[in-house]
C-alpha cells in the first residue's frame, strides 16, 4: 500500500482510496482519479489478546468477520455502524461514523488505542499501541478516524475491547418521556428517538447487565412496553442501518445529520417530514429525505434558526458545496493539514463532504 502510494504521488495520479466500498453514498464522491486503491487484501487479524481487552486487525478485514471473531469471547468493539454487514475495519474508522451504544461506550475516536497508516511519501506511520490507557503526547492516528481517505490509508488498527453484556433489554416508551426516563437509571446503554412515516415518534432505552439491572431499569420505567432476544436485535439493526436501507429504496435519497442540544433532539426530531433517528443522549439527529430539494429546503430552515446541517449521504447529483454549507473556523487547519499529507490534493479528493 505504501509502495503504492508513493508511486502514484511521484507520476501525479490522482487516486481513489477505499476498503469494499460500502459507503459510497456517504460523505463526498471522489473525483475523477487514474488509480484504485483498495484495503480488501489487507484482511488478517494480527493481534488478539482477550485477557488484555486489546487486538489489533488489518484494515481490510471485513467487519462481520471482526464482529464474529470477538463474540466468540464473548467481547466487541461497540461502535454500531452502518452497513455494517459490508463494511470493512479501516472504513468504518476512516468514516468515523458509530451507532446507538455510542451513549455508553463512546464515539469510534475513543476506542481506537493504535493504527498504522501509509502516507504519500510511502512511509508507514505506527502510532499508540496495544495498551487500552496510552500517554503519548500527539497521537497521529487520530487525524484519520473521520477523514474519508484523505489524509493517507489506515493499513491497520488497534482496539480496546469490552465485555459483552449478560443480558440486555429495550423499553419502548412515548417521546414524551424522554426529560424523565433516564433519571435514575443505571446508565443505558443506548437512548434514541426513533421516527417512522406515519407514527408518533419512540423513545427506545437499552439497559444492559446483570439480571438485577434490569430489574432495577424496568422498575424505573414501569409501565413501558419492552422486548429482548430476536425482536430486540431486530429492532436495534433496523435503528443502525435505517440510513443505508431507505438509501436503498430512495435512489434520489438524502440523509442529513444535525448537531444540537440535549434539549433540541425531539424538537428537531419532529421538524423532519419523514423518517429520522435522534441520540437522545448525545445530541445528534438523522434525517431522511426523499430527494435533495426537499433535504434542502429543510437544512435552509434549519440554518435560519442556528443549526448547521450536514449532508451525510447524497447522490452524485446532489451540489458539493451543500454538502457541508457551514464550515467553523477550524476549516482552515484541516486544510493545513491536508497540504502537509497531500500537498496535490491527489488522495481522495473531494471525499470530505466535498470539502476536501
Amino acid at each position: 500500500m505504501a509502495q503504492a502510494l508513493a508511486e502514484a504521488r511521484a507520476a501525479g495520479r490522482r487516486i481513489t482510496l477505499e476498503g469494499a466500498g460500502s459507503k459510497r453514498r456517504f460523505g463526498g464522491v471522489v473525483g475523477e482519479a487514474e488509480v484504485a486503491l483498495h484495503t480488501t487484501g489487507l484482511n488478517r487479524l494480527l493481534q488478539y489478546e482477550p485477557h488484555d481487552l486489546t487486538v489489533s486487525v488489518q484494515a481490510g478485514m471485513p467487519w462481520a468477520e471482526f464482529e464474529a471473531t470477538l463474540a466468540a469471547n464473548g467481547q466487541a468493539v461497540p461502535i454500531d455502524p452502518p452497513c455494517a454487514a459490508q463494511a470493512t475495519v479501516g472504513g468504518v474508522v476512516a468514516a468515523g461514523m458509530s451507532g446507538p451504544r455510542r451513549l455508553k461506550s463512546g464515539a469510534v475516536r475513543d476506542l481506537v488505542i493504535g493504527m498504522t497508516f501509509a502516507t504519500l511519501e510511502g512511509k508507514l506511520i505506527q502510532t499508540g499501541g496495544m495498551v487500552v490507557k496510552n500517554v503519548a503526547g500527539l497521537d497521529m492516528g487520530k487525524l484519520m478516524i473521520g477523514s474519508w481517505g484523505t489524509l493517507a490509508a489506515i493499513v491497520s488498527v488497534n482496539f480496546k475491547l469490552t465485555p459483552t453484556p449478560p443480558r440486555t433489554r429495550t423499553f419502548l416508551l412515548p417521546a414524551s418521556r424522554l426529560d424523565g426516563a433516564q433519571r435514575g437509571l443505571l446508565q443505558p446503554v443506548a437512548y434514541d428517538l426513533w421516527k417512522q412515516p406515519g407514527a408518533e415518534a419512540k423513545l427506545l432505552v437499552q439497559c444492559a447487565g446483570t439480571e438485577a439491572v434490569i430489574e432495577r431499569c424496568a422498575r424505573e420505567l414501569a409501565g413501558a412496553e419492552w422486548i429482548d432476544g430476536e425482536a430486540e436485535q431486530s429492532l436495534w439493526e433496523e435503528v443502525r442501518e435505517f440510513g443505508p436501507r431507505f438509501l436503498d429504496a430512495h435512489a434520489d435519497g438524502v440523509l442529513v445529520r444535525t448537531a444540537c442540544t440535549l434539549t433540541q433532539t425531539a424538537e428537531l426530531l419532529a421538524t423532519l417530514p419523514g423518517a429520522g433517528v435522534a441520540r437522545a443522549g448525545n445530541g445528534i439527529v438523522y434525517g431522511a429525505f426523499a430527494t435533495g430539494e426537499e433535504a434542502q429546503a429543510w437544512m435552509k430552515q434549519r440554518a435560519a434558526q442556528g443549526f448547521e446541517p450536514v449532508v451525510e449521504a447524497a447522490p452524485a447529483s446532489f451540489p458539493a458545496a451543500e454538502r457541508w454549507p457551514h464550515v467553523g473556523k477550524d476549516f482552515a487547519l484541516m486544510e493545513k493539514l491536508k497540504g502537509m499529507f497531500d500537498e496535490g490534493a491527489l488522495l481522495n479528493r473531494g471525499r470530505l463532504y466535498g470539502r476536501i
